[in-house]
């Protein structure tokens, strides 16, 4: 079998089937395009300068794979963990080391891309909006690529990611929110913010004094948009880490406006 993965033919001989390898769970993820390529670097050139690759040497690289990444799956979340806090800690040489290392052991590429877009939401979050686009883009590009193309997509997020200002405002946040959802999941929706679409809807009091933000000059109410358990209860503590110290200084606005019509 005749292909090409670099300038170079390589000559795939399957003279005898390689002996069964039980592929671990994670290792099954591995797909085809990172072991031939570890096969076309291993490989020696025939008489004819095309790089030989036999059974043996596949089976080999297969083999040698499973045993540096497997381990039973500890490995892996090993390097995820690193690839994660590298990124947290704004380092990018690392992140690039921990990156590559998952890909080249046979790493799920999307599995990567996916967790940078997770990345991007806490880590990142509203310090930098366009994390998110950027991550989201990189998993794009490498469906668009394949291997090995697609990989410098992925490296390319993986660095704006660890550049990129932080803020766990959003993440911690949105913790916080679910641990009162479900404290207060009961809790009836104010009739001010209920639609009234039927007669017998609005004689309730649905919709009653709802207050529509675009009738007032700087669109901001002093209308209370919670449960009544929840009235004053604050969640997003905006930091002043990139774009969300703009979005701090303009919550900071908000509350003012809303002071100033409720007194």
């Amino acid at each position: 079998m005749l292909f090409f993965l670099t300038s170079r033919p390589a000559i795939l001989f399957l003279s005898a089937p390689p002996r069964k390898i039980r592929p671990s769970r994670s290792s099954r993820r591995c797909s085809l395009a990172p072991t031939l390529e570890l096969c076309v670097r291993s490989a020696k050139a025939g008489p004819d300068g095309a790089l030989q690759i036999a059974s043996e040497l596949l089976e080999d690289v297969l083999q040698r794979k499973l045993l540096r990444y497997d381990k039973s799956g500890e490995e892996h979340y090993n390097l995820i963990s690193a690839l994660h806090k590298s990124v947290r800690n704004s380092d990018p040489d690392a992140a690039l080391y921990w990156l590559a290392r998952m890909l080249e052991s046979g790493e799920d590429p999307l599995y990567l891309a996916r967790r940078m877009v997770r990345m991007a939401s806490e880590d990142i979050g509203l310090a930098e909006p366009g994390a998110l686009a950027i991550t989201l883009a990189a998993k794009d590009a490498f469906d668009f690529l394949g291997a090995p193309e697609g990989h410098l997509a992925l490296a390319q997020a993986a660095v704006y990611l660890s550049l990129a200002p932080k803020s766990n405002a959003l993440y911690t946040a949105y913790g916080d929110v679910q641990e009162d959802v479900q404290k207060t999941e009961a809790d009836p929706v104010p009739l001010h913010l209920r639609n009234a679409p039927t007669g017998l809807m609005k004689n309730l009091g649905y919709g009653k004094d709802y207050q529509y933000a675009h009738n007032y000059e700087e669109k901001v109410t002093s209308m209370q948009c919670l449960p009544e358990n929840l009235t004053g209860r604050t969640w997003y503590k905006p930091t002043d880490q990139g774009f969300e110290q703009r979005l701090r200084q303009r919550l900071d606005e908000i509350r003012k406006i809303k002071s100033r019509a409720g007194s």
